[in-house]
C-alpha cells in the first residue's frame, strides 16, 4: 500500500527532530555579534511546525545565565490545525518560552549588557553542547542573506506557477477579482493560494491595512481589507511589494484568504480549506 508523504511527515511531528545546516550562521544584537558558527542545527521541538536554530555553546559570543522568570514569551495559541488534514501543530505564534522537549531555560546576554533574549539547553544527548536561541532575540544572517520570520526549513517548498486557468474570487456574491492569468502558489503543508494581477482585482473594494506579516520564504506582506455594502472584511487579502529574491514572481500580485472567500476555478467552485486562518 502506498504511503502519502504528508501523512508520513505528520507521524513524526510529536518527536524532537534535528537537521544539520551547512551555512555560516550569524546572529546580531543591535549590530553586535552574539552567534557565529558553521555548525548550526535546525531543531523542531515536538509539535513545532517551524525550526529554531541550535548553536554550539562554544560558538556563542554571549553569556548564558539562569533564566529570567519569563524564559521567553509564553503567549500564543496552543496546537492549531494545519494542512488539508488539519493536523494539530504549534505555529510560530506560540512563544519561544513554550517548550515541548526536556531542557533548561536560559538567558542570553552580551558582556555586561542587559538580557538580549532567551535560550534553551535541551537534555537530548544528540544535542549535547548545543543551545537553542530564540529567533526573535537576534538579527540573523545565513551567509550574507538576512533571514526573516523564522529559520528556513530545507524540507519546505514554495512554488509559483503561471496558470491559464480562469479564477474568480467572490464574497457574499460580490466579485472581488477575476483573472485568466493567475499565479498558482503551492507551499508545503498550506492551502493552495491564487495570486492575481492587480489589474484583474476590483481595487475599488480594497483599502490598505496597517497589518504586516513576515514569511521566511516570501518576505514581508502588506494586507488589504475588503469593503462591501453593509460590511467589511479586515485583512482579507495581501500582497508582497518587495518579496525576497526567491519569490520575485509574486511582486505586487494580490492573494485572498481562500478560507474566507468563494473561489471558482474554470467554473468549478472549490471547497474552502481548513487552516490556522479559518
Amino acid at each position: 500500500m502506498a504511503t502519502r508523504l504528508a501523512d508520513h511527515f505528520s507521524t513524526v511531528l510529536d518527536t524532537l527532530r534535528i537537521e544539520p545546516t551547512p551555512v555560516r550562521l550569524r546572529g546580531l544584537a543591535a549590530g553586535a555579534p552574539a552567534v557565529d558558527t558553521t555548525a548550526a542545527l535546525l531543531v523542531w521541538e515536538p509539535g513545532r511546525v517551524v525550526p529554531q536554530y541550535a548553536v554550539p555553546e562554544s560558538d556563542l559570543l554571549a553569556d548564558l545565565l539562569p533564566a529570567d522568570p519569563d524564559a521567553g514569551p509564553r503567549y500564543g495559541p496552543g496546537p492549531q490545525p494545519l494542512g488539508p488534514d488539519g493536523v494539530a501543530v504549534l505555529t510560530p505564534a506560540t512563544g519561544f518560552g513554550v517548550h515541548s522537549a526536556d531542557g533548561e531555560p536560559l538567558t542570553l546576554r552580551i558582556g555586561g549588557s542587559e538580557r538580549i533574549g532567551a535560550a534553551f539547553r535541551p537534555t537530548d544527548p544528540d544535542l549535547a553542547g548545543y543551545v537553542i536561541v530564540d529567533f526573535a532575540a537576534l538579527d540573523w544572517l545565513e551567509e550574507e542573506e538576512p533571514v526573516v520570520s523564522h529559520p528556513r526549513d530545507p524540507f519546505h517548498r514554495v512554488d509559483a506557477r503561471r496558470s491559464g486557468r480562469r479564477v474568480r474570487i467572490e464574497l457574499d456574491g460580490h466579485v472581488l477579482a477575476e483573472s485568466d492569468r493567475p499565479t498558482l502558489v503551492t507551499e508545503t503543508g498550506l492551502p493552495v493560494r491564487w495570486y492575481l494581477p492587480p489589474a484583474d482585482v476590483d481595487t475599488t473594494r480594497l483599502r490598505p491595512s496597517d497589518t504586516v506579516t513576515a514569511c521566511a520564504y516570501k518576505g514581508v506582506a502588506s494586507y488589504l481589507s475588503v469593503t462591501l455594502p453593509g460590511r467589511s472584511a479586515d485583512d482579507l487579502a495581501w500582497t508582497y511589494p518587495r518579496p525576497l529574491r526567491d519569490a520575485e514572481a509574486l511582486t505586487d500580485l494580490v492573494s485572498f484568504f481562500t478560507e474566507h472567500v468563494d473561489v471558482t476555478v474554470d467554473e468549478v467552485r472549490t471547497v474552502r480549506p481548513v487552516s490556522p486562518w479559518s
